[in-house]
């Protein structure tokens, strides 16, 4: 029933922006907890972004240090959505991005990913140098 989309990925050069975002579906639950991670094939699995949301209510944002100063998380309502807002872009964030979720009260700053019950396909983003 749930179901995560993401889009917005693509090719950019160094310094450039992108915004990602994940189209959340399928749930009952007002409260959210809705993180963002990233992936190189072959390597582990990094939290980027993670939001703590109640109906259009945002409770709190965090941003793991290697994305703090450039990236921003946020919500729209109306549209079922979270953003990923990526600026400042460097070659060290090529990766596979992955948007999470998990539905109830549970939800706190740096979250794992073994927290989240719901993932989506995940976008390619790549940052040339």
């Amino acid at each position: 029933q749930v179901q995560l989309v993401e889009s917005g990925g693509g090719s950019v050069q160094a310094g450039g922006s992108l915004r990602l975002s994940c189209e959340v579906s399928g749930y009952t639950y007002s409260r959210k907890c809705i993180a963002w991670f990233r992936q190189v094939p072959g390597k582990e699995r990094e939290g980027v972004a993670i939001i703590s949301t109640g109906g259009p209510n945002t409770y709190w944002a965090d941003l793991w240090d290697s994305v703090k100063g450039r990236f921003t998380i946020s919500q729209d309502y109306a549209k079922n959505t979270v953003y990923l807002q990526m600026d400042s872009l460097k070659p060290e964030d090529t990766a596979i991005y992955y948007c999470a979720a998990r539905f109830g009260e549970l939800c706190w700053a740096t979250m794992g990913g073994e927290k989240f019950g719901y993932w989506g396909q995940g976008t390619q983003v790549t940052v040339a140098s």
